[in-house]
């Protein structure tokens, strides 16, 4: 396991990063998008961050392995929810295209935490 603290972690804060952006987006919307929409799209890229930070709470390489799949699980999810919110109407070209270039970013960090031992 690394010895950084979870918060030193480029991928973790590159998640932190999409999370922060997503909630200032999403509290601008009206409250039938908020309460559907934006829930599901802020618990999913809430759950990035905090699988980061759990897998590597765990120990070992499997358990934060394991934690590392499900983190990528849900930056599939969010990318769904934000299709689903552009499709909408509720996202302008340029926030979507500002959520691409994070996610752009984030994408191989994970998959290289995911295939790194340490």
């Amino acid at each position: 396991m690394s010895s950084l603290r979870f918060q030193d972690l480029r991928v973790y804060q590159l998640a932190e990063k999409l999370a922060d952006e997503i909630w200032k987006i999403v509290n601008n919307w009206e409250a039938l998008a908020k309460d559907t929409i934006g829930k599901q799209l802020i618990r999913s890229v809430d759950s990035i961050g905090a699988n980061i930070a759990e897998g590597e709470g765990r120990g070992t390489f499997q358990k934060n392995r394991r934690f590392i799949k499900i983190a990528r699980g849900s930056l599939y999810e969010t990318q769904h929810w934000l299709r689903r919110a552009y499709v909408r109407g509720l996202l302008t070209t340029e926030q979507v295209n500002d959520l691409k270039s994070m996610i752009d970013n984030l994408s191989p960090q994970l998959l290289f935490k995911l295939n790194r031992k340490h």
